[in-house]
């Protein structure tokens, strides 16, 4: 898209088209059909703008809750922050009291939109449309008045005066590959040291931790159990600690300062596993959660927790353990046959097994409404398989 489509989408015209493109849900067997009807009636570019805003707001509704009044494109849409993680994140800017922020790398306005809503935001962006689209999808949620937009390499732009920042460099190349080093992001996570001491940066979650710089708070947040991102914290966006896990939308957090002072014991599995939230592995914080779960490990390298009572608690999935035994396939295979098991759900921790292959090799023969999970991991060394069934 070109910034001419996105003005034609903005006109009354554009904004009538993509409100009767969008009365029908387009899905792959509708697709071709209303592409064809469009550029039947308006020219190619303008055709092509209206199909994929529709198409895009339809998948953007699972992270905006304003969706249908967007604008995106696809590469920014993946990247961009839930607005459940983006109003989340800019609370803190709030409650450190920061009313200026540059938006370093805004891209359609993801972060901005929710930044807004409390300071003055200039938002920084070397793409023209994306920065257009940020203006308007700022304006969506009413906080247009503090949306500041700059157009700029930040590669060559000095450092202006800004009481804090939020950085969000590129974690994939032209070709949607991902980068595996913070060196590698576009910018590098290097440029936003010229920017002050209170920012935060957004970067994978898989990052090395030898990569984190050594002064910053790195929060691993998940969004209904699922791992989203890491932000790192400095300056006075700093909270005092090293890590921390955040569960959204709860808000429920651990940090390093929840660490137990003696190791957890390590134990065969009880009457209840123990599955912890993605965030609260990346932290580096099982050993927090066992500590208030009153739980011990089954290995000394696996993030599973067990007990024998049940305990409630929004960072871990809780399961109710069947049978453990040593992993061998025949064995687990008469097992499940004798239960009369259809169907089974494969989860695996430090095995090299692969699921797909294991379900097929199990050959089960029971309704598929007879349902057990399998752990395949380590018990205290050993090569094992837990059987159970999901808790509550």
């Amino acid at each position: 898209m070109i910034l001419d489509d996105l003005q034609f989408l903005l006109s009354p015209e554009g904004e009538r088209w993509l409100d009767e493109t969008a009365t029908t849900p387009i899905t792959a067997h509708n697709h071709l059909q209303i592409a064809a009807q469009l550029r039947q009636q308006l020219p190619p570019q303008q055709a092509q703008a209206v199909l994929e805003t529709v198409i895009l707001r339809q998948q953007a509704a699972a992270k905006f809750s304003r969706a249908d009044q967007m604008f995106f494109t696809r590469p920014a849409l993946e990247q961009a922050s839930a607005e459940a993680v983006s109003h989340y994140r800019a609370q803190r800017f709030a409650a450190a009291g920061f009313r200026q922020v540059a938006d370093l790398g805004c891209s359609i306005g993801g972060d901005a939109l929710a930044l807004a809503a409390h300071a003055q935001v200039t938002g920084v962006e070397w793409d023209a449309v994306r920065l257009a689209m940020a203006q308007e999808n700022v304006r969506v949620y009413g906080h247009s008045h503090h949306f500041h937009p700059l157009q700029a390499d930040l590669l060559e732009l000095p450092p202006f005066p800004a009481e804090s920042v939020f950085f969000d460099p590129a974690r994939r190349d032209e070709h949607g590959r991902r980068f595996h080093s913070v060196h590698q992001y576009q910018p590098p996570l290097s440029l936003v040291e010229r920017w002050g001491a209170h920012t935060a940066v957004k970067i994978s979650p898989g990052v090395d931790y030898a990569e984190i710089p050594a002064g910053a708070e790195a929060e691993f947040i998940s969004l209904h159990g699922e791992l989203k991102e890491c932000i790192l914290w400095t300056g006075d966006l700093h909270s005092g600690v090293r890590r921390r896990a955040t569960l959204l939308p709860g808000q429920h957090t651990f940090t390093d300062a929840d660490l137990p002072a003696q190791p957890i014991p390590v134990a065969p599995p009880g009457r209840y596993l123990y599955e912890p939230d993605s965030a609260v592995i990346r932290a580096h914080l099982v050993a927090a959660l066992a500590l208030q779960l009153g739980a011990n490990k089954i290995d000394e390298q696996i993030a599973y927790l067990t007990g024998d009572s049940p305990q409630e608690t929004p960072f871990a999935k809780r399961y109710v353990v069947e049978a453990v035994r040593p992993f061998q396939l025949k064995q687990l295979r008469h097992y499940l046959h004798e239960k009369q098991i259809g169907k089974v759900t494969v989860k695996k921790r430090g095995s090299p097994i692969e699921p797909e292959k294991l379900e097929r090799q199990l050959r089960l023969a029971g309704p598929k409404e007879n349902h057990r999970i399998l752990f395949l991991t380590y018990i205290q060394g050993e090569p094992s398989v837990i059987i159970g069934q999901e808790d509550g």
